[in-house]
């Protein structure tokens, strides 16, 4: 585990490491798309950042379901192969992570030099994402994190934040930011509240004023999500689910989170209060998505779907200033008490990583890239 804050020394450090600064880092880094035995522990040239951007030394990476999907050549990859086919260039993995800022480029304020950061999108639409000791990107994809807050919960913030953000202030069934108040007298159904995803939502939408309410199925999950701040859990396999929520929300939800709109579509739809919006972001148990077409128009119900990568810019910024708010005002917590465990991997088994995120772990799969 990580100290949550650093030294003087080390704060100070910025580019000058001294004569025996390193030219040469380690990395995960695949060439062909295909399973985790792609992954290879390669030894790069360290970069140096260009104008606009950072470099950070990263401490932990956090590994997204997206992350084994672009591996395998699916619809998050950037580059179009196929499975086994050869990229144009070596992919290093992983949007999320946490380090510190020790280089800037051009146009950058110097003043950032040394400071903490979490590190957002690295590997979107680029070649370089947080499974290496150090990444270069954008400056504003490395924000500042709260002295208090660790590593491990910058590395946690990412695609899980950015897309709970984005389900509770997508124009039309949501406040324009969150914070105290802004979800007050309304109710949100988290479904899948033991999830990175569901973990993050339950937690911004009380930290915003709003009645929680997850479907979990099984007592094991119904504890994480309590643990994370869920007011009310369903089994959502049981046969009065509907009842049971709407015994919580007589008038219906005003919003729902959800990870299987394919299975969830029937429940969902019970429960949705008279103009409510079910904001899926995945296609767990299923791709095909059936609703009644009268029952829907008649509720003035909505249906939105939500990728985190197509997200506008100014909705993004949004949420880097949010997120980054909830960690200061301690409303955004990681490990076992706050209903996320964390599961870690050295850096060399960033296979079995992506494995576990693939299997289903429940909780957050972590890479301890660097010790410092």
């Amino acid at each position: 585990m990580d100290n949550p804050t650093e030294s003087d020394t080390e704060r100070g450090r910025g580019v000058g490491r001294g004569p025996a600064a390193p030219t040469a880092m380690k990395a995960i880094a695949y060439t062909h798309r295909g399973g985790p035995d792609v992954l290879e522990l390669v030894e790069r040239p360290i970069p140096e950042p260009g104008p606009g951007e950072v470099r950070v030394r990263v401490r932990v990476s956090g590994v997204n379901p997206t992350d084994w999907k672009a591996r395998g050549g699916g619809p998050t990859d950037w580059k179009g192969a196929a499975p086994g086919q050869a990229l144009p260039a070596p992919q290093v993995p992983h949007q999320d992570g946490a380090g510190l800022l020790d280089a800037v480029g051009e146009g950058v304020d110097a003043g950032l030099l040394g400071r903490r950061v979490w590190i957002w999108e690295a590997a979107w639409m680029r070649p370089d994402g947080t499974a290496q000791e150090y990444v270069v990107l954008p400056a504003p994809q490395a924000v500042p994190l709260p002295d208090h807050a660790s590593y491990d919960l910058g590395a946690c913030l990412g695609i899980p934040g950015f897309t709970a953000h984005r389900a509770l202030t997508l124009p039309g069934s949501g406040p324009d930011r969150l914070g105290p108040g802004a979800w007050a007298g309304r109710t949100v159904l988290v479904a899948g509240g033991a999830g990175a995803v569901g973990n993050a939502a339950i937690q911004l939408a009380r930290w915003s004023g709003a009645t929680v309410i997850t479907t979990v199925s099984s007592p094991e999950k119904a504890r994480l999500a309590r643990a994370a701040g869920a007011e009310h859990v369903v089994d959502y396999r049981a046969a009065d689910a509907a009842s049971a929520i709407r015994g919580v929300a007589p008038r219906g939800v005003d919003l729902v989170v959800e990870v299987a709109p394919a299975v969830n579509a029937e429940l969902d739809q019970a429960v949705l209060a008279f103009g409510g919006t079910v904001v899926y972001y995945s296609n767990d148990g299923g791709n095909t998505l059936t609703l009644p077409v009268f029952d829907q128009f008649i509720a003035g119900t909505r249906w939105q779907g939500l990728l985190v990568y197509a997200v506008p810019p100014k909705a993004k910024a949004q949420a880097v200033a949010d997120l980054t708010a909830a960690v200061g005002a301690g409303a955004l917590r990681v490990g076992e008490a706050a209903g996320l465990p964390l599961h870690r991997y050295p850096l060399e088994k960033t296979a079995e990583a992506q494995r576990a995120v693939q299997d289903g772990t429940i909780g957050r799969v972590l890479v301890d890239v660097g010790e410092f």
